[in-house]
């Protein structure tokens, strides 16, 4: 039996802050932390790779899923769904291993009304709005109307900071990996993380 419950950590952002760049080299540098592999209806962009970045599925696939009770937290986001498996999720807590998870805020308020006390949030903001801007400009994928739609739900997503346990100011990105790593080693520490029957105190 592990001696604590396991981690669900969420990170959080508005699109072009950063936190899919900051939670892929989180998982190659913070040691026994997994990524929770999202669902999503959308295309894959290019150079994504099934089950390392998303699991592609059809509407019919993740509406099935929906009707199941197989994802812990699911929306619609610019014409595609997106969805966190909750198996993956229930195996991490129960087994005392730590999971990431890369999503937006409303994703973050469903898991944190099913795992109230196994979460630790982390919220990622760039240095301003309009740093936001240029990045979104610099990806070249997206229309004008697109980058407008997504700097409105920026700043709507940036007012939800406050329900956050962490806030994470991303202006280069190895900053912010080791910022996330202490984050993580704190929580790991948490006496409120042991399981019930785990009291070395008392031996």
């Amino acid at each position: 039996m592990p001696q604590r419950r396991g981690i669900i950590f969420i990170v959080s952002a508005p699109s072009g802050a950063g936190k899919t760049t900051i939670s892929r080299a989180a998982r190659q540098a913070i040691a026994g932390l997994e990524m929770s592999i999202s669902l999503t209806t959308r295309q894959p962009r290019e150079g994504e790779v099934e089950g390392v970045d998303y699991q592609f599925v059809g509407e019919d696939e993740f509406n099935r899923r929906i009707a199941c009770r197989e994802l812990a937290e699911w929306a619609r986001n610019f014409e595609a769904y997106y969805g966190t498996p909750r198996a993956p999720l229930d195996a991490a807590v129960d087994s005392g291993h730590d999971i990431l998870l890369d999503i937006d805020v409303q994703g973050a308020r469903q898991i944190r009304e099913l795992y109230p006390d196994d979460t630790a949030t982390i919220f990622v903001l760039p240095p301003s709005f309009a740093e936001l801007e240029e990045r979104l400009r610099r990806r070249g994928t997206e229309s004008e109307d697109s980058i407008q739609r997504r700097l409105k739900r920026a700043r709507d997503e940036a007012a939800a900071c406050p329900e956050y346990d962490y806030l994470v100011i991303n202006a280069h990105v190895e900053e912010s990996l080791a910022r996330l790593d202490a984050i993580v080693r704190a929580e790991r520490m948490k006496v409120g993380r042991l399981r019930a029957d785990f009291a070395p105190w008392k031996n």
